[in-house]
C-alpha cells in the first residue's frame, strides 16, 4: 500500500473511531437500562427508585427494570453499580453508606468508584417504638438504655454501618452511654428492620419517617423523636432528639443515582436531563410529598461534593464510635 492511501486509511479509521462514542450518545438508548437498588424491596430507597424508573421509561422510550441487589451490608448492589458495564446501560441508587462500608474494611468502594448524575432526596432518621410498648418518649428510652445490662435491649433499622445503625451509635455516643449497651440486629434495609420492631423483635428501631409511614397508619409503630435540626413539616409535632434531651444530634440518609466510572458524559448529560425532568414532574413530586420524602435535585459536580463531604462525615463517626477499621 502507498504511503498516502495508508494515511488516508488511518486518518478514516481515527476519525471514525473518535466519532464513534459522539453516535453511541447520540443514539442512547436502544436497549433498556437497568437500575440497581442495593436495598431490599419495600423500603425508602427502593419506592422511590421505582416511581424515578417508571417515569424515566416515558422520556428515554425504553424499559428501565429495578433490580434489588441486596447482602453485604449494601457492598453487594453498590457493587454491582460500580463494577457494570460503562455504557449507561446499568445505573443504581447510591446511598449514604458508600460512606461507611470502605471505612469498615468491608470494600474498596467509595464516592470515586461512581460517576454522579444526581441528589434527588435526603431524609433525617427518626426514633421508632412500638404503640404499645413501654416507651411514651425518648426520655423512657435512654432511661431503659442506661439502666439496662449491656446488648439486653436490641435495635434495628439497617445492616451493620448502615446510616440508622449509625444514628443509634451516634445517639448513645452524644449521651455517654456505651455503644455497646444496645445490640445492633442487622437488616437489609428499614423495611424489614422496622417489621422486626412491630413483631418485637427489637425494643426500637430508627428509619426515616417516609419508611415507617406504612406501619404508623397502620397504628403498629409510632416515632418519638427526629434527629433534625429542626422539626419535619409533615409531622410538626413530633420533637427533635436535641429538643428531647438538650443534646444536639442529627444523622440521615440520602439517596442519589450514579453511573460506572467511565460513562460517555454525553450520555451522563441524557441521564441528568431526563431525570432532572423526572423529578418535577407532578406525579413525582405528590407521591414524595404525600409520604414525607423530602425533595431536591443536585445534579453532576455538585453532588459529587456532596459526596465528598458526606463520606468525611461518615469517616468522623464511625471513628468515633469504634467501627472504623
Amino acid at each position: 500500500m502507498k504511503l498516502s492511501s495508508l494515511i488516508v486509511t488511518l486518518t478514516v479509521a481515527l476519525g471514525a473511531s473518535t466519532a464513534a462514542p459522539a453516535v453511541v450518545a447520540q443514539d442512547y438508548p436502544t436497549k433498556p437500562v437497568t437500575m440497581i437498588v442495593p436495598w431490599g424491596a419495600g423500603g425508602g430507597t427502593d419506592a422511590t427508585a421505582r416511581l424515578i424508573a417508571t417515569l424515566l421509561e416515558k422520556d428515554l422510550g425504553v424499559p428501565v427494570p429495578v433490580e434489588n441487589r441486596t447482602g453485604g451490608s449494601g457492598v453487594v448492589g453498590h457493587s454491582a453499580i460500580a463494577n457494570a458495564r460503562a455504557d449507561g446501560y446499568t445505573i443504581g441508587i447510591a446511598t449514604l453508606e458508600i460512606g461507611g462500608m470502605h471505612y469498615q474494611g468491608l470494600t474498596q468502594i467509595d464516592y470515586k468508584s461512581f460517576t454522579p448524575i444526581g441528589l434527588y432526596n435526603a431524609d433525617p432518621a427518626a426514633i421508632f417504638v412500638r404503640v404499645d410498648g413501654p416507651y411514651a418518649d425518648v426520655a423512657a428510652l435512654l432511661e431503659a438504655i442506661k439502666t439496662s445490662g449491656d446488648r439486653e435491649l436490641k435495635a434495628s433499622g439497617s445492616a451493620q454501618g448502615g446510616v440508622n445503625h449509625l444514628a443509634v451509635a451516634g445517639m448513645l455516643n452524644a449521651m455517654d452511654i456505651p455503644v455497646e449497651r444496645v445490640a445492633w440486629v442487622p437488616s437489609e434495609g428499614a423495611a424489614p428492620g422496622l417489621q422486626d420492631l412491630a413483631a418485637g423483635g427489637v425494643n426500637f428501631a430508627t428509619a426515616s419517617l417516609p419508611e415507617g409511614q406504612a406501619l404508623m397508619d397502620a397504628g403498629r409503630i409510632k416515632p418519638i423523636a427526629i434527629f433534625a435540626a429542626e422539626r419535619s413539616a409533615s409531622a410538626p409535632d413530633l420533637p427533635t432528639f436535641a429538643e428531647s434531651t438538650g443534646v444536639d444530634f442529627a444523622m440521615g440518609s440520602w439517596r442519589g443515582i450514579v453511573a460506572p466510572v467511565g460513562v460517555d458524559p454525553a450520555i451522563i448529560e441524557r441521564l441528568q436531563t431526563a431525570i432532572g425532568k423526572v423529578v418535577e414532574q407532578p406525579e413525582y413530586t405528590e407521591f414524595m410529598a404525600a409520604r414525607g420524602y423530602a425533595t431536591q435535585w443536585t445534579p453532576g459536580a455538585d453532588f459529587e461534593t456532596f459526596m465528598v463531604n458526606s463520606d468525611a462525615q461518615m469517616g468522623t463517626t464511625l471513628k468515633a464510635v469504634g467501627l472504623a477499621k
